[in-house]
């Protein structure tokens, strides 16, 4: 044993020089190489979770406040996350136990690499994180604790070779498996030998021949050493049992075997077959193949018939995996003596992989006046695939206002590609489609939802370019006179309409005072009470604006014609009836049929119909005399004068317009039948005993109208009584614990001064429990002028005749005429 110790140490010296490079990487784990836009660390395996990386916001050159408001993150397609960006420092931490060995097996270098994203605006930067590996794996041999058992015939000749199992190190550089020492004997000696992958294989080669009678039995070691700080070993037994007389090994007729397969081939499909002869006879000669156990799992996929030497698919065949297998077959007698070869088999790939997509980023909604050119999601898509059946093409409908654009490998970028118009399109079912160049083609799709938000672009449209309305005069105060109504293509707080009086002069007057406008229905009010005679038409200006900010707008104008009732009685302008001296007419005896004696010339200041005048005789001294025109007022003769006709004439003519109900003038023409003037006077003396009729009738009147008066004081006074008398009624009422709810009638306002009424006003009259015993009473005036003569001044005088009050019944409901 102590022989065997120190050739171990002797063996290991030859790595002493290795020690410094692998501690060298250990402290240059740091290094930070920036090619391309791309980042790219080295770090050993194992570091403990929350050890930095590296500082990415230094390294990418962004502060600590772009990396927290882009919302800075990492995306990976694989299912362990083995770092962490903390984003309040800006450093690239270890999340998840590194393990080289489990991450990429014997592939050197060892890496792996993600993406950080950035948003507003987007920024996508990748980060290759190199894994160094360090020396925590110790080779092993398979099935060490089980002896490796050889049979071997003593008259082996000096050189035989005899295949081992190879030991299998999971470390790679320096720290894998880098040589094999044999325990000291006087028989055998190492040969080593090297895979094309890299890999080592050991073959125990017989340099003295054995003799079994005085060995019959070896027990020798195999120790397999790795190049790392500190050095690792795995030791196997090898049992050696010498056979009496089988001096031929079995011999491949090839070195080397070579295949192909197809990735997916079904199991029990055979591969190839390999050959092998043994020039001994008998049981010497008799042959048994099998697969030696080699790095990888290439034993648990392929199998060989160990009679025929047919090698078949035993597992599945991944191309994604593992692309390429060697395996070492070995003949072996019964003699115990064996010979090996190798099989490579290349696994040729199938398009069995679709493309697959990963949205690593999506902004829904984006607003309608983003510019083309603006990225909208960020995807990556894999086809684990190789080759043609592993390329890409990635398209959208042409229809849709997007583009797809490559960016880094793997991934594309949804990019606008025109402007929006949310009113036109207010969103979008965007579905993106890969396929990859395989035969037959696999396709991949995903669907996004992408929505269009809306901008105050678009000001409120009315209905028409201008609106036309019609109102009666003699209104009431309040009465709605039109609707305007304007829409707004915009949605929500950009389609609101309120509606605005522009600021206009009518008759030197704002606007406001005659209309005024609801903000939110758009109905325009009269605000007071309308004379056709004064005011024919209203011409205003409506503006809607909507709520969006900034707010836009419209006009239109809006012209309200005042409608005329016949609210005029025809005036007379001819004869004119004044307080002054008698006028008359003096037709000559001589007239004939005929004859105009004058014409009552009148007028009406509504319009229309209401201002059609017709004329008629009322009353007359002799109606068979004279008559007057219904249109024109004149006045003739209808007869031939004789002497018999009175001198003096009393025509009462009568003047109504067409309107309903009509209204209507009266005037009183004096006609003097006469040749000469001085015959009129004599006649019209007796005019004295009118006047004294007139002044009787004036003083009548005055009594008439004190009594009155006084009646209506008496009839105040008993009301009064009587009201203070049901108060004190009510009082009793109240203090028995009726309910008395007080109503204030609200009052008519103008907002502003815009003349712009904000709310809707109900108006209500309540009354009392007791309030069926009151009265109400409403009382209206109307005129009529009446022409009176007067002898003594020979003039007229008007007299104005007042209408009786209307007093309500008792239950009745209030009525206004």
């Amino acid at each position: 044993m102590a022989t065997v110790g120190s050739f171990r140490c002797a063996k290991w010296r030859l790595f002493d020089g290795l020690r410094c490079q692998i501690g060298l990487l250990v402290f240059l784990f740091h290094a930070v190489n920036m090619v391309g836009g791309q980042i790219r660390y080295s770090i050993p395996e194992e570091m403990k979770k929350g050890s930095v990386i590296g500082n990415v916001a230094q390294d990418l050159g962004l502060d600590l406040k772009r990396l927290r408001s882009g919302r800075a993150r990492i995306v990976t397609g694989e299912n362990i996350h083995y770092t962490e960006l903390k984003t309040d420092k800006g450093i690239l931490v270890v999340n998840e136990r590194i393990d080289r060995e489990q991450l990429c097996g014997d592939v050197t270098p060892c890496s792996f690499s993600f993406e950080v994203i950035l948003e507003n605006p987007m920024e996508l930067h990748r980060i290759t994180v190199e894994v160094l590996d360090i020396n925590d794996h110790a080779p092993v041999f398979p099935n060490k604790d089980t002896p490796i058992r050889l049979e071997i015939s003593e008259s082996a000749a000096v050189g035989v070779q005899f295949p081992l199992q190879s030991a299998e190190d999971l470390d790679v550089g320096q720290n894998a498996l880098q040589d094999y020492v044999l325990s000291t004997n006087e028989h055998f000696i190492l040969k080593q030998h090297a895979n094309p992958d890299g890999s080592k294989y050991v073959e125990m080669v017989l340099q003295k021949p054995l003799d079994r009678e005085r060995h019959p039995h070896l027990s020798l070691k195999v120790i397999a050493v790795d190049g790392g700080t500190p050095q690792r070993s795995g030791t196997v037994n090898i049992d050696v049992t010498v056979l009496d007389a089988n001096d031929n090994a079995p011999v491949f007729n090839q070195s080397v075997y070579k295949a192909s397969v197809m990735e997916n081939t079904t199991k029990g499909t055979s591969v190839i077959t390999v050959n092998a002869t043994d020039a001994d006879s008998g049981l010497n000669g008799v042959i048994m193949y099998s697969l030696s156990k080699t790095k990888g799992n290439a034993v648990n996929i392929f199998s060989i018939d160990e009679n025929t030497g047919t090698v078949s698919v035993s597992g599945q065949i991944d191309y994604e995996k593992d692309r390429k297998f060697e395996v070492r077959v070995e003949a072996k007698d019964q003699g115990g003596l064996t010979g090996s070869s190798k099989i490579t088999l290349d696994i040729v790939d199938v398009n069995d992989n679709a493309p697959i997509i990963n949205i690593m980023s999506f902004s829904s909604p984006v607003s309608e006046d983003a510019r083309p050119g603006t990225t909208v999601a960020i995807l990556n898509i894999k086809d684990a695939d190789s080759e043609k059946n592993g390329q890409i093409i990635c398209s959208i409908d042409r229809k849709l206002p997007f583009r797809i654009e490559s960016s880094l490998t793997n991934y594309y970028n949804l990019i606008t590609d025109q402007h929006f118009d949310r009113e036109s399109v207010s969103e979008y079912n965007i579905t993106i489609t890969t396929t990859d160049l395989g035969s037959p083609p696999l396709f991949g799709s995903t669907k996004l939802h992408l929505k269009i938000s809306d901008v105050n672009d678009n000001a409120p449209i009315f209905n028409k370019n201008s609106y036309s309305a019609h109102i009666t005069e003699n209104n009431s105060p309040g009465t709605s006179i039109f609707a305007v109504s304007a829409r707004d293509s915009d949605w929500n707080q950009n389609a609101r309409v309120s509606y605005l009086l522009e600021d206009t002069q009518v008759s030197g007057s704002p606007i406001s005072n005659y209309v005024s406008l609801n903000s939110e229905t758009g109905v325009l009010s009269a605000v007071r009470s309308f004379d056709y005679e004064q005011i024919k038409q209203l011409q205003l200006v409506v503006k809607a604006q909507d709520g969006g900010s900034p707010p836009l707008s419209s006009n239109v104008t809006v012209k309200v014609l005042i409608q005329d009732q016949n609210d005029n009685p025809p005036q007379v302008l001819y004869p004119v009836q004044t307080g002054g001296s008698l006028v008359a007419e003096l037709v000559p005896r001589s007239a004939d049929v005929g004859y105009l004696v004058t014409k009552v010339v009148a007028v009406d200041v509504d319009s229309g119909q209401n201002a059609w005048l017709s004329y008629k005789l009322q009353k007359a001294t002799d109606r068979a005399l004279f008559e007057v025109g219904l249109q024109n007022g004149e006045i003739r003769t209808i007869r031939q004068v004789t002497d018999k006709d009175a001198v003096k004439q009393r025509l009462t003519v009568i003047v109504e317009d067409n309107g309903q109900p009509s209204r209507s003038a009266t005037v009183i023409v004096n006609v003097a039948v006469a040749d000469n003037f001085p015959e009129v006077l004599s006649e019209f003396t007796d005019f004295t005993q009118d006047k004294e009729y007139n002044d009787n009738l004036t003083f009548y009147l005055v009594l008439a109208l004190a009594v009155v008066s006084f009646l209506f004081i008496t009839c105040l006074v008993v009301i009064i009584s009587v009201k203070i008398y049901r108060w004190r009624q009510s009082r009793v009422m109240y203090h028995s614990n009726l309910p008395v709810i007080p109503y204030y009638p609200p009052r008519y306002s103008d907002t502003l001064g815009t003349g712009t009424l904000q709310h809707v006003y109900n108006y209500e009259v309540c009354r009392t429990t007791d309030s069926r015993k009151s009265d109400c009473k409403m009382g209206g005036a109307g005129g009529q002028n009446v022409l009176i003569m007067d002898p003594s001044s020979t003039g007229t005088m008007q007299r104005i005749q007042s209408e009786k009050n209307i007093l309500d019944e008792p239950d009745s409901p209030l009525e206004v005429s």
